[in-house]
C-alpha cells in the first residue's frame, strides 16, 4: 500500500522540534508533514544519523535552559519513534560490515563535501530503494547535498 518512502534528514527533525537556530523552515516543514503524517501510503523513516546529528546540535545550544528543554523534547520524540508512537519510525542501526563499506567510499565523498552522516543517509536511501522497488523513495531534506535523492515510482 505504501507508495512513498520518505527518509527524514536532520534539518527536518530540528525544524519539527523547533530547535532555536535550526527552525527557520518550520512552517514549510509542518505543511509537508501535514500532507504525509497519518497517510497510509507514506512511510516516514528517521535514520540513525539524523538522530545522532540532531542530538549533537541540541547539546551545543549555548543557553543551558534551552539545551535541557530541547534535549528532553528530542528524547521524547526519538522514544516515540522507537515505540511506533510517532509519525515516523526509527531506522535500524547499521552493522559493522556496512560501515566498513561506507568508509571505503568516504574519502571520495568528503572531497565532494558529503560528510559521514550524510553518506549514511544516502546509504539508507539506497537500501530503501532496493527494499521498495515499486515505491517512490526520497530523502526529505533542506540540505542541497541531499535534496536530489528522489527515486520516482516505477
Amino acid at each position: 500500500m505504501t507508495r512513498l518512502v520518505l527518509i527524514i534528514d536532520t534539518c527536518i527533525l530540528l525544524n519539527v522540534l523547533n530547535v532555536p537556530g535550526f527552525n527557520q523552515h518550520r512552517r514549510a516543514v509542518f505543511a509537508e508533514m501535514d500532507r504525509h503524517a497519518g497517510n497510509p501510503r507514506v512511510n516516514l523513516l528517521l535514520p540513525m544519523a539524523a538522530i545522532i546529528e540532531a542530538g549533537n546540535h541540541i547539546a551545543q545550544l549555548a543557553d543551558g535552559g534551552q539545551r535541557r528543554r530541547y534535549a528532553a523534547l528530542f528524547a521524547e520524540a526519538v522514544r516515540a519513534a522507537l515505540k511506533g508512537d510517532a509519525p515516523w519510525r526509527a531506522m535500524q542501526v547499521p552493522g559493522t560490515e556496512a560501515i566498513e563499506q561506507w568508509l571505503d567510499e568516504f574519502p571520495d565523498c568528503a572531497m565532494r563535501g558529503l560528510g559521514m552522516g550524510d553518506l549514511s543517509i544516502v546509504k539508507d536511501w539506497q537500501a530503501a530503494c532496493a527494499r521498495h522497488p515499486f515505491h517512490r523513495v526520497r530523502i526529505w531534506s533542506l540540505d542541497h547535498g541531499l535534496v536530489g535523492y528522489d527515486r520516482p515510482t516505477r
